[in-house]
């Protein structure tokens, strides 16, 4: 009897899938959040990355707006995080900016993200290395902008969707 090779879990998850897009005004930022949050559903942890001013708490504002959730949407950098209930029968949004956070998981464990995950979205400003392990599947959005231009209100954004949740999305609408 043959031995079973040994069970390597990176061999099984799907590949990552991203859409890249140009963003030209603050407006078209919150667009583009309004029509994620329509992809968006219980369990959806996203990550926000780029620089300062590239326009993250901009996108999530649109995606509070998309999801009909209650209260402005502002940073929440000096709060690090805020819960914005649903108005209707829809998903709470949490809105996390963990700039202020230097560690990693064990830091963030005192806002209990993992127990508000399963029943809401949670968006994740400056969480690259931070928030990774609360699950595998998730969606990293990359903003870039001209840095020290702060003139120029052109963004190339890129969504990439990881793990299998993302695996069968059709992250393309988001160019429409």
């Amino acid at each position: 009897m043959e031995a079973a090779a040994p069970h390597n879990p990176a061999e099984q998850r799907p590949p990552a899938h991203s859409v890249e897009l140009t963003v030209t005004s603050p407006e078209q930022m919150r667009e583009l959040g309004r029509r994620l949050a329509k992809l968006l559903r219980a369990g959806d942890l996203v990550l926000l990355s780029g620089e300062l001013g590239a326009g993250k708490t901009t996108l999530t504002r649109g995606l509070g707006e998309g999801m009909g959730v209650r209260g402005a949407v502002t940073s929440p950098t000096f709060v690090i995080a805020r819960v914005h209930p649903s108005l209707g029968d829809g998903l709470p949004l949490v809105h996390v900016d963990a700039y202020r956070l230097s560690g990693g998981l064990d830091e963030m464990e005192d806002l209990d993200l993992d127990v508000s995950l399963p029943e809401s979205v949670i968006v994740v400003e400056w969480g690259e290395g931070k928030v990774e392990e609360l699950t595998e599947d998730r969606l990293h959005v990359v903003i870039h902008r001209a840095v020290g231009d702060t003139t120029d209100e052109v963004r190339h954004v890129t969504v990439t969707g990881l793990g299998g949740r993302w695996a069968g999305t059709d992250l393309s609408v988001l160019s429409a």
